[in-house]
């Protein structure tokens, strides 16, 4: 029973968890939208779906979603300045040794996770709040 138990830990690690799920999540979202029939929610469309703009809700969703990275953004610069690793695709920090061997005995990668996730955070802001940009609405700047 041991040796099993062992043997699916080996096999079994957070990143391929992780991105098998995320995997999954975007398949069942694309799926789901590609058996809808309607553009809208209601059904009803309006100027604003054939010129190309943003409704005024969906504007304000995105708004809300980009201060949402933002804050995101933040919290994970600040866990990359304790535990990542500093280089200059990420800003700031200097990192403490101390945490980051603390880390090391809990997942070897963990600083590489942190850097990672630290940059597709960087990347999520800056994506929402482009395409802001180029649907003429407001972005958003904390």
């Amino acid at each position: 029973m041991k040796d099993l138990l062992n043997g699916l830990k080996s096999s079994i690690n957070r990143r391929s968890f992780m991105r098998k799920g995320l995997t999954a999540a975007g398949a069942a979202t694309v799926g789901a939208g590609l058996l809808t029939h309607s553009s809208s929610a209601l059904g009803q469309e309006g100027p604003e779906e054939h010129s190309g703009r943003l409704t005024k809700g969906d504007a304000a969703i995105l708004r809300f979603l980009a201060a949402a990275e933002i804050l995101e953004t933040d919290f994970w610069v600040q866990y990359n300045e304790l535990g990542g690793i500093q280089d200059s695709e990420v800003p700031g920090g200097s990192g403490n040794a101390a945490y980051t061997a603390a880390l090391a005995v809990l997942d070897e990668d963990m600083a590489q996770y942190i850097h990672d996730n630290t940059e597709d955070e960087f990347t999520h802001q800056n994506f929402i709040n482009a395409y802001l940009a180029s649907k003429g609405a407001d972005t958003v700047n904390l």
